[in-house]
């Protein structure tokens, strides 16, 4: 039989079947998975093919289908693993905030660069506008913009004032959402105002440290009965590429992709060769600048 994975703790997954019902399933045997090293081989939003073990309640996992997409992350624990958050998703909701905890425009474009790669459309919410001040709110604005401006849909946020809430309501409605973010920028906050029955836990913010307590420990996803489906993910510390080579990376920004063959080189990095287009632009201010910064350091990232 078949059915979604909608929790995984490592070794067990929940399993969601075709009459709603939700059991548990262990992998039978070892799974080739995209030629890469992964810390697990199975994904939240895999599709599965089980079958239930003699004399059990649980199932045995014996296929994984084929993803239409996924987002894949270095591993923070195994050298040279990877991490695969979630699958065949229909929209990533980045929430960030630029205070309490801050969000660096570094993370933002790692991560909008792995959506790409794979083909996730990405909403990008600054979230707890409320809480900031002129010199932040500008900056906030700012960067709205610029992401607006290279094709990343992206808005104010704030739970306590409801900026935006509803915009955030139609957005995700009826797809499944992969949300994710630093953790105590507030997604679960965002959530439960979006969809109250979810009823997630939210954590503090660490006054030594300035950063989010951890809520959520592993990737599930929410059934919502108007067919909605959130895939609430674990706060993300820093985001390695996983699998993007080097001279593919600016593949990924679209600002650089509109003037790339224009450059005299074929394999032009952008960086240092003659008569290349993309340095042209950024001189004319074409190219944001500090996407451009962040574009190097991903370049010097072993």
């Amino acid at each position: 039989m078949r059915g979604i994975v909608i929790k995984s703790t490592g070794s067990w997954y929940k399993v969601l079947l075709p009459n709603n019902k939700i059991v548990d399933g262990r992998l039978r045997g070892k799974f080739k998975n995209l030629g890469l090293k992964l810390t697990n081989p199975i994904a939240v939003g895999d599709n599965v093919e089980l079958e239930i073990e003699p004399g059990q309640l649980t199932y045995v996992i014996t296929e994984i289908g084929e993803r239409t997409n996924y987002f894949i992350r270095k591993s923070t624990r195994k050298t040279e693993h990877c991490h695969i958050i979630a699958s065949n998703i229909d929209l990533a909701l980045l929430v960030v905030s630029l205070k309490s905890p801050r969000t660096s425009t570094g993370f933002i474009d790692r991560f909008l660069a792995i959506a790409n790669k794979h083909q996730i459309p990405t909403v990008i919410a600054f979230n707890k506008v409320d809480l900031l001040k002129e010199k932040h709110l500008d900056k906030a604005h700012h960067l709205k913009e610029l992401y607006n401006s290279i094709g990343s849909q992206s808005l104010l946020s704030s739970v306590t004032t409801g900026d935006n809430m509803d915009q955030l309501k139609s957005i995700t409605q009826g797809k499944t959402v992969m949300v994710a973010g630093h953790s105590g920028v507030g997604k679960s906050s965002i959530l439960n105002t979006l969809y109250p029955d979810l009823d997630l836990r939210t954590g503090d913010i660490s006054g030594y440290t300035n950063k989010g307590t951890h809520t959520t420990t592993h990737a599930e996803m929410h059934l919502l009965a108007d067919g909605t489906r959130i895939i609430d993910t674990p706060g993300i510390k820093e985001i390695g590429l996983a699998d993007i080579e080097k001279h593919e990376i600016s593949h990924y920004f679209p600002e650089m992709v509109k003037w790339a063959n224009q450059c005299k080189f074929n394999n032009c990095t952008h960086v240092h060769e003659p008569k290349c287009e993309v340095l042209n632009q950024l001189e004319l201010g074409n190219i944001p600048e500090e996407r451009y910064q962040n574009y190097l350091s991903m370049l010097e990232d072993d």
